[in-house]
């Protein structure tokens, strides 16, 4: 075992520039989809959170996605978007919307009406209860999908490998065709590392957003 860390170790350092390149590349494939994730997400989700019949509709649907797997959907693209990034941040930006857009109608529906209520009884505006009130209290919920969604995306952005986008799964893949365990290491433990830091990241500061408990 210590042998093919040492190994791996040795592969990545003769190739540091490669390794350099694919995590960038890595990286992008990570930053694009939570990007679109986020900005289409956020606000289907406060969209269900207020509309049965959406919630319903963007739930279903969104459910429906996750249980289609990520190399499938990679796949059934390549027809209209080709090989390469493109279908890849597609791909991954349908693997990030559903966590978002759960946690994030999840978020505003357990939010509690007398403190909507409230709000508006002391003169405020429905976008200032949105902002002010409804949102902050909403965040904590909100975070934790963030988070899923980018651990999700990192793990399974080793998979647009397998279409020519690049990335860390680069390395996976080549492990994989040579029978080299070292190569695929190279490969495994930066995305094992990154998933590791954006879980520890998110979940502080999600547990920072959370509410104070009233003291008994």
């Amino acid at each position: 075992m210590v042998d093919i860390f040492a190994q791996a170790l040795a592969y990545a350092t003769e190739n540091l520039d490669v390794l350099l390149e694919e995590l960038r590349r890595h990286i992008w494939l990570v930053i694009v989809p939570l990007s679109f994730g986020l900005v289409l997400g956020l606000p289907l989700g406060l969209w269900s959170a207020r509309s049965r019949s959406a919630s319903t509709v963007l739930i279903n649907g969104f459910n429906a996605l996750r249980v289609i797997p990520s190399l499938a959907v990679l796949f059934l693209l390549i027809p209209y978007s080709g090989l390469g990034f493109e279908s890849a941040a597609i791909a991954l930006t349908l693997l990030a919307m559903p966590p978002i857009l759960i946690s994030t109608d999840v978020a505003f529906r357990t939010i509690d009406p007398m403190v909507r209520e409230a709000a508006f009884g002391m003169g405020m505006a429905p976008g200032q209860v949105l902002r002010l009130v409804e949102v902050p209290l909403a965040l904590p919920i909100i975070v934790a999908g963030i988070k899923t969604a980018t651990v999700e995306v990192i793990a399974s952005a080793t998979l647009a490998a397998f279409i020519g986008a690049g990335g860390l799964g680069s390395f996976i893949v080549l492990g994989f065709s040579l029978y080299d365990n070292a190569i695929l290491l190279v490969g495994a433990i930066p995305v094992a590392i990154m998933a590791l830091l954006a879980e520890v990241i998110l979940s502080r500061i999600q547990k920072a957003l959370q509410p104070p408990t009233p003291q008994a």
